[in-house]
């Protein structure tokens, strides 16, 4: 019996720690949503919540081509990112509520430059740096997907 009381001890002062240790992890087990960029799809996970968002892709050390995060805010604001913990390059979109990217900003690894929106929006994704240069997507596309609202 006094080794269950231990057990539970331990357990008991070490629960309050786990978020603190696990900071330096990348986080799994997001929601999941397909998104449409033209005839190219990707796969993102969602962060809906304050701490989703705070850890995002920190602490990866890759990501596959077709994969991205997108965060998702409460209402239209300026969103801005920095990439400090970040160890892969990123391109942001910030996405108005409809799906059009309003614009676009190339991210570099472990920097605190703030990279912000254009104007105020609900959506940003983040993707491997380069992914829409490469398939020739700028400014003014609009994503399709479940999160965003259809414009009609």
């Amino acid at each position: 019996m006094n080794f269950f009381i231990r057990i539970l001890t331990t357990a008991t002062l070490l629960a309050p720690l786990s978020p603190l240790m696990a900071q330096d992890q990348p986080q799994t087990g997001l929601p999941r949503t397909s998104l449409a960029a033209g005839f190219h799809q990707i796969e993102v996970q969602i962060a809906s919540t304050p701490a989703q968002q705070a850890t995002g892709l920190m602490f990866r050390a890759e990501m596959p081509q077709h994969e991205g995060m997108l965060f998702i805010f409460p209402e239209p604001k300026q969103q801005c990112f920095w990439m400090k913990n970040t160890l892969i390059p990123l391109t942001a979109a910030f996405v108005a509520d409809d799906g059009t990217v309003v614009n676009l900003e190339d991210m570099q690894p472990q920097t605190t430059k703030s990279h912000c929106s254009a104007k105020p929006v609900r959506f940003v994704l983040e993707v491997n740096q380069g992914w829409f240069m490469k398939k020739g997507l700028k400014a003014g596309l609009r994503l399709a997907g479940p999160p965003f609202k259809s414009g009609g």
